[in-house]
C-alpha cells in the first residue's frame, strides 16, 4: 500500500477563538494524549479548573475539529504566564502555533505585562523566533508539595 502523500493544510478554514465557553475539553484531552508528551494523561477536572483560572484561552479549530490550544495566566500588569500550547501534527510547520502565541500575548489582559514567562521542553526555538530570551535569574520551583509546613504548630494544634 503506498503511502499518501502530506497535504498541506487550507488555512482559510483555521479559525482562532477567545470564547471560553466554545472549547470542547473531550477534544482537548485527546489532542494533549496525542501531540504532547508533557501533557499525558490529564484528568478533565484538573483541565476545567485549569481553564477556569486562566485569562485569555485561545483555542484553534479546522471546522469543528480542535486542532490547537493555549491558555495563560497573569495579574495583568506585572507578570503573565502562557501554559499548554499545543498544535496538532498535522498542522505544524504552518504559522498556526505562532499565531496561537501571538493571539495569547496581544491579548489586552497581557499585552501591557512587565513580563511574560514560559516553559518549554524541546521548543524553544520556536519560541526564540517569536521573541522570547533565556531567562536565567528564574531557577526556583517547588514540585507538588503539600503546603501544610507552612502552618504554624501553634495553628495546628488549636485546630
Amino acid at each position: 500500500m503506498a503511502a499518501i502523500p502530506h497535504q498541506p493544510v487550507d488555512n482559510r478554514n483555521i479559525r482562532f477563538s477567545l470564547d471560553r465557553a466554545e472549547l470542547d475539553l473531550d477534544q482537548l484531552i485527546p489532542l494533549f494524549n496525542r501531540n504532547a508528551f508533557w501533557a499525558q494523561n490529564r484528568q478533565r477536572e484538573q483541565m476545567e479548573q485549569a481553564i477556569a483560572h486562566s485569562h485569555p484561552v485561545v483555542s484553534v479549530w479546522d471546522g469543528e475539529r480542535l486542532i490547537g490550544f493555549g491558555r495563560a495566566t497573569s495579574d495583568g500588569v506585572y507578570r503573565a504566564v502562557i501554559w499548554d500550547i499545543v498544535v496538532d501534527h498535522d498542522y505544524r510547520r504552518q504559522g498556526i502555533g505562532r499565531k496561537l502565541v501571538e493571539t495569547l500575548i496581544s491579548h489586552p489582559h497581557l499585552q501591557s505585562v512587565e513580563r511574560v514567562y514560559l516553559f518549554t521542553t524541546h521548543q524553544r526555538g520556536f519560541y526564540e523566533r517569536i521573541g522570547f530570551v533565556e531567562n536565567t535569574s528564574t531557577t526556583l520551583v517547588l514540585h507538588g508539595r503539600s503546603l501544610e509546613f507552612l502552618t504554624p504548630a501553634s495553628e495546628e494544634r488549636q485546630a
